[in-house]
């Protein structure tokens, strides 16, 4: 399957990554956002997560959202990207808006862009099933330009700790219309939820950059205007006076007859949203004992840091080593700048 010709990709890295702060701390005591650390000594999030666009995007449509006070570290990760391509919010106003502004630039320089987005903090232990799944819901989207093309992941237990998708009709392989979201259930809920068909909200969608934009209702008139072509200090004063606004809450949720999910088969993905979540995940590698011999070395491993948080459990003792586990041909294919020194 190969790329549809319009087709855009947008990471979402400028967030602060507040939850796993007690792993993502460095020598200095430095508070660094997850998606510039990596899980095991290889990449960091964020160059794991912009490989992953390059499954339905060129370099070219590859952009990306990140956050003014973090350029220390993403300018290294990024050196690679064109340079209208890495967008900079001056202040985090809320996944909305950290959405917003991308789509506008992208909507000036090709009005009729598909556009997959995709958050840099995730892990992924099957990235050639993802792959599968982005190019599909990027198809389907080119197809159906009024619709919004959910990935939702096909759930490994109940966990109670993330976000649910119910779609009106269970499917294994098609895409069908969405019922409602649920956030966080308890694990009773969770559980029944599983029984009912629902997937895991990965946060990752397809759909025309019209489509996407027509998801912000009147409220955000006023906002759309006055971003529309700012830059630098116009920019930040149209920031200062933004609400913080939540984009599955405030945007999504109320919009479901516009929206579809497409599940995604088993795939090994998580959200490294917790300290816990990581330890699961650490688990599973070392039973599963993957390795590869490239490194691109990031800020903090996470698998470092949990070790020294857990001293007594002796099957993290093997983290440290430089792992990628994964794509090692498709990286060799990007610009020497891209790793981080």
């Amino acid at each position: 399957m190969s790329q549809p010709r319009d087709t855009w990709a947008l990471v979402l890295a400028a967030g602060e990554g507040s939850r796993l702060r007690g792993l993502t701390r460095d020598e200095r005591g430095v508070a660094i956002p997850k998606q510039f650390c990596s899980l095991q000594g290889g990449p960091c999030l964020l160059q794991e997560a912009l490989q992953r666009a390059a499954a339905v995007a060129p370099l070219q449509r590859i952009c990306t959202v990140v956050a003014e006070q973090h350029r220390r570290w993403w300018t290294p990760v990024l050196s690679y990207l064109p340079e209208e391509n890495v967008i900079a919010q001056p202040q985090n106003r809320g996944t909305a808006h950290g959405i917003l502004l991308p789509l506008l630039r992208i909507a000036k320089r090709d009005p009729d862009a598909i556009v997959v987005l995709l958050p840099a903090d995730h892990y992924l232990r099957d990235e050639e099933a993802m792959a599968h799944s982005l190019r599909r819901a990027a198809d389907l989207a080119s197809d159906d330009r009024g619709s919004l093309y959910l990935l939702g992941i096909a759930p490994e237990d109940p966990d109670a700790e993330l976000g649910y998708i119910v779609p009106t009709s269970p499917s294994q392989e098609d895409a069908v219309g969405v019922l409602r979201f649920v956030e966080k259930p308890n694990a009773v809920r969770a559980q029944a939820l599983l029984d009912q068909g629902a997937l895991w909200n990965a946060f990752i969608m397809a759909a025309s950059v019209r489509a996407l934009l027509g998801l912000f209702d009147k409220r955000f008139t006023a906002t759309i205007a006055a971003m529309r072509g700012l830059e630098g200090a116009g920019l930040q004063s149209v920031y200062q006076k933004l609400e913080n606004v939540d984009f599955s809450r405030d945007v999504l949720q109320g919009k479901e007859s516009r929206l579809k999910v497409l599940p995604v088969p088993h795939c090994g993905w998580t959200d490294l949203g917790t300290p816990e979540r990581v330890g699961l995940i650490l688990e599973q590698l070392h039973d599963s004992e993957r390795a590869s011999p490239a490194y691109f070395p990031a800020h903090v491993s996470l698998a470092d840091q949990y070790q020294r948080m857990h001293p007594n459990r002796a099957q993290f003792e093997a983290f440290g080593r430089p792992d990628v586990r994964r794509r090692t041909s498709g990286l060799r294919g990007l610009n020497r700048a891209e790793r981080v020194e």
